[in-house]
């Protein structure tokens, strides 16, 4: 029988969400377990020699309870590893670094091994945290908070102290400085701390590019020609000379110029002749991100690639095995990107879906070229002295491109072309469709698997570990597969779950990641089984708008039911790429032959391992339907529908009452609250009559796109400011979301601008194109054919301070428009909806948040819960019943997310848009105000959630 394990309180509605009942005796300990350690990993030690500091603000279990099940736990798993996970750090990937603390915490956690979090602040403080901080924070949020929600160390010495008495190995997940630099390895060296990674000095002479240049070089591997600028000691005449031996124009010979120890591309440009890269190596310097700048050659016709090395050996015995190499490919499109044809694979293509780069796993690279590239990165792994596991980057010089300076016994040399090694990455990037995961998962690993044989084949290199890989791993897992129809044996009575994401608007990467989130998050519940399923246009129709007509009920779509490893992508176009490529026969079958000559090698050294449980990911082809095939298909196998298609059909009401029509379950509000809530202007009509309870709307005028150029855009400017009264408008697609074509127009000119981009189809308009300061603005991809006018609010800037002498940060809020910008997650059920707790939205850069702030992990702030300072309790309260009531009268249920303003005196909500399929990325806000419920809602039990509300609903109906 299954029974529940906790409720979550809602006090504003006096109603309860129970968690997932969780079906088995072992999961049901597991989750125990699990619920233990992240209220356990809140209780934090300091030395000897001071009082233990309590955490503020950070929720506990009930005493009793989380003692009991502690006592119980340790009882039962006296064998328990504990990890120290370590993110955060001093350079620009401090976010990304919490992306992959927050995806090890997603996949490592579990009865056997249990994870506590530390963090590094930008000044090398060091912080014990809770786990809930990892999930609900970016940076920015994050160092604001971490006086009142963490404990403190005094200095790295104590932190280290903590960790050799707290933790029995270390998991770092620092990227760039401190992290890959030998800087944290160093300090844990010098405690006796165990760790996974490389050690101290081959991380500093890896990590620099220049040494690692000169390392390679020495050890017989082609290398890039360089030179190196140091300090404020530039020689003009020494970089000329370069230039010349190199055969450069010494005004325009393009080079390549970055920093030597910065990673993710972070500073890295490209520049033309002797003055441009001395100017450009400057501003490096004079920014602080590295006094050491490398000039070299730019690869004219090569491709990039990357290849993780995973050890698989014992104890100090190295057996490195590359695994599939991933071609890197950036691509153009339009004209807006004519002027980027010089770009390379920067911080923002590494992280933010986007158009412009494509990746191929394995590589399009000729079969010898692959075996090249595999066989040159394993050597370089051992002859560098690398542990574990680490990222190689290289690139491929087709014969016909211009030789490099180096003798024809280097390796490298083929007669396909040259293999050039670049970059050693110490810790590789761990965010959810990461190239770790990416590679890990075509040759058999889930995350969870590849990141526990990373953990236990370190744990050999330590006598005193040792026990930990000598005992079997956990159970051996059925292989994940994604075929909806086939029920593992040993599985009975798993309920089957349809993740669909994707579609054709221009927030269909964002869903992608959403749909991608939810689908690792649900993977947690043993009596589901989770299919993600890509929502894409037919293929026939994929490069046209002409069917646009014919498809008035949105039927025509197609839906791929995706194998584990084709989901970790950047973009829908690149899974739909994959999709085809691994149906062709011959990619097929080149790939499968790829794949088990690396399972074949890395068996060699696994099953050596008691450990290791096996493989857990199949081989397995995509499925392809018919959008009304695959819903009779949910119906047959009696699935319920998680919609994480942002726009389009997932948010306009037709996936819904094609849903409906069938009885089959789905989660989020109906088919009428998803008609009204997608048309902004149909929202506000909605919420017209709310306005004596505190619930106010925005005018807003539509004009068509085409009409925009109709008369004299003077004549427009003049029209929809005196209709709206106002003189600044914001401009934004009628049926669009996530920022994308959203910009803040001063003038006629800006209005001139932003038309002119539509008309000419930009991908995005570049900053400060318009009067005011902006970021980058994502367009719409097709641009929409109607657009929404309304007046642009004024809100109080708040910004967040740099750190002072006393290395504290404060708000800084002048209250003059008593208005702030907040967004709200509202769940239950229809009627009896319950506001989240309300983020204060900070935008960066502009007037407008960003596609990278909403959705990207690392940038931008969320103020979750709003200040005291800014918003009093009393208000807040006015405000969250105003938010429950526009989610009442507009029929929401399931889950949604309101955008409104909201006076700081009064709590009076001034409504900007409802999004009935907000994103649910790893770090959206949502996730956020979930884990500041009491008790706090974890990722997958917030999904769990929904999907228990999504059947409820089916029930009542």
């Amino acid at each position: 029988m299954a029974m529940p394990v906790a409720s979550l309180a809602c006090a504003s509605n006096s109603k309860h969400f129970l968690l997932r009942p969780l079906k088995t005796s072992p999961f049901l300990h597991r989750f125990i377990s699990r619920f233990t350690h992240k209220f356990v990993s809140t209780a934090f030690y300091c030395s000897s020699s001071t009082k233990p500091t309590p955490v503020v603000g950070v929720t506990r279990a009930p005493t009793q309870v989380a003692d009991a099940l502690l006592l119980h736990d340790q009882e039962e798993n006296s064998r328990v590893l504990r990890v120290g996970v370590i993110c955060g750090g001093p350079s620009a990937e401090r976010g990304i670094s919490l992306n992959s603390a927050r995806s090890v915490l997603d996949h490592i956690q579990g009865e056997d091994l249990h994870v506590t979090c530390y963090y590094i602040d930008s000044h090398l403080n060091a912080y014990a945290i809770s786990s809930a901080q990892v999930y609900s924070n970016t940076p920015s949020d994050f160092d604001f908070k971490l006086e009142s929600l963490a404990q403190g160390f005094q200095s790295l010495s104590e932190f280290a102290e903590h960790l050799a008495a707290s933790v029995d190995i270390v998991f770092p997940v620092i990227h760039g400085r401190f992290g890959e630099d030998g800087g944290i390895q160093e300090l844990l060296e010098k405690y006796n701390v165990p760790f996974i990674g490389t050690g101290s000095k081959q991380c500093r002479q890896a990590f620099d590019k220049y040494d690692a240049s000169l390392g390679l070089s020495k050890h017989g591997f082609v290398t890039v020609p360089n030179f190196l600028v140091q300090g404020s000691e530039v020689n003009e005449s020494e970089l000329s000379e370069w230039f010349a031996s190199n055969h450069l124009d010494l005004n325009s010979g393009k080079v390549v110029v970055k920093p030597t120890r910065a990673g993710s591309s972070i500073g890295v440009t490209v520049a033309y002749g002797v003055t441009d890269s001395l100017k450009k190596a400057k501003e490096i310097i004079s920014q602080g991100i590295d006094d050491r700048v490398l000039v070299e050659l730019f690869l004219e016709g090569g491709s990039e690639f990357t290849a993780i090395v995973l050890d698989v050996g014992h104890g100090f015995d190295c057996q490195p095995v590359v695994l599939l190499p991933t071609e890197v490919e950036l691509q153009f499109h339009g004209s807006g990107d004519l002027r980027e044809k010089d770009a390379i694979f920067n911080y923002r293509r590494k992280y933010l879906p986007t158009q412009q780069v494509a990746y191929h796993t394995p590589p399009r690279f000729p079969i010898d070229i692959i075996k090249s590239i595999r066989e040159g990165a394993s050597l370089l792994f051992q002859r560098l002295g690398l542990r574990d596991f680490a990222r190689i980057d290289g690139w491929l010089l087709p014969s016909s491109a211009r030789a490099l300076p180096c003798s024809e016994d280097r390796f490298g040399k083929t007669e396909l072309g040259t293999i050039l090694f670049t970059d050693i990455n110490l810790i590789s990037g761990m965010e959810q469709t990461s190239f770790l995961f990416q590679q890990a998962s075509k040759v058999g690993f889930s995350h969870s698997n590849i990141l526990r044989s990373i953990i236990h084949r370190a744990c050999l290199r330590f006598p005193e570990l040792a026990t930990y890989s000598s005992e079997p791993g956990q159970s051996r897992r059925n292989l994940k597969s994604s075929k909806p129809n086939v029920t593992p044996k040993g599985r009975e009575g798993v309920h089957k779950v349809f993740v669909i994401f994707g579609g054709d608007t221009s927030e269909r990467q964002v869903s992608l990641m959403s749909g991608t989130n939810v689908w690792l998050n649900l993977q947690a519940f043993d009596d589901l089984e989770v299919t993600p399923c890509l929502l894409a246009r037919p293929i026939e129709h994929s490069s046209t708008r002409a069917s646009d007509k014919k498809d008035s009920d949105g039927s025509s779509g197609e839906v791929w039911s995706l194998p584990y490893s084709l989901v970790l992508r950047h973009t829908t176009e690149e899974v739909l790429d994959a999709c085809m490529e691994a149906i062709e026969p011959a990619r097929a079958a080149l790939t499968s032959h790829l794949r088990n000559q690396v399972m074949n090698e890395l068996m060699e050294g696994l099953k050596k391992h008691d450990w290791f449980p096996g493989f857990d990911i199949a081989d397995e082809l995509p499925a392809r339907y018919s959008l009304k095939e695959w819903i009779k298909f949910a119906k047959e196998v009696k699935a319920t529908v998680f919609i994480a298609v942002h726009g389009g059909i997932g948010e306009d009401g037709t996936l819904q009452s094609l849903l409906e029509a069938e009885g089959i379950p789905y989660t989020g509000p109906g088919v009428m609250a998803s008609k009204i809530c997608m048309d902004k202007v149909a929202t506000s009509l909605a919420l017209n009559h709310l306005e004596d309870n505190g619930v106010l709307t925005i005018k807003k005028d539509v004009k068509r796109k085409e009409d925009l150029f109709k008369v004299p855009i003077l004549q427009t400017w003049h029209e929809l400011t005196s209709k709206l009264q106002c003189e600044t408008l914001c401009v934004k697609p009628a049926r669009d979301g996530c920022s994308t074509g959203v910009a803040r127009l001063c003038c006629a000119e800006d209005l001139l601008v932003y038309a002119k981009a539509l008309d000419d189809c930009l991908l995005r308009i570049p900053p400060n194109s318009f009067s005011k300061a902006h970021g980058v603005i994502e367009m719409p991809n097709p641009p929409p054919e109607l657009l929404i006018f309304e007046p642009f609010v004024e809100t109080d800037e708040i910004v967040v301070s740099s750190k002072t002498m006393e290395n504290s940060q404060h708000l800084l809020w002048k209250g003059q428009s008593r208005w702030v910008e907040v967004t709200v997650g509202v769940i239950g059920k229809r009627g009896l909806m319950h506001s989240l707790s309300p983020s204060i939205t900070v935008k960066e850069t502009g007037d407008i948040l960003s596609l990278e702030e909403k959705f990207q992990g690392g940038t931008g702030i969320n103020l979750t819960p709003p200040p005291a300072s800014i918003i009093s309790n009393e208000v807040l309260g006015r405000c969250k019943q105003r938010i429950e009531l526009i989610a009442n009268t507009l029929r929401l249920e399931g889950f949604s997310r309101i955008d409104a303003f909201v006076n700081v005196d009064s709590g009076e909500v001034l409504i900007i848009e409802v999004n009935t399929v907000p994103g649910m990325t790893p770090s959206t806000v949502l996730i956020h105000q979930a884990l500041a419920e009491q008790p706090p809602m974890y990722p997958h039990h917030f999904f769990g959630t929904l999907l228990d509300l999504a059947s409820e609903r089916i029930v009542q109906m």
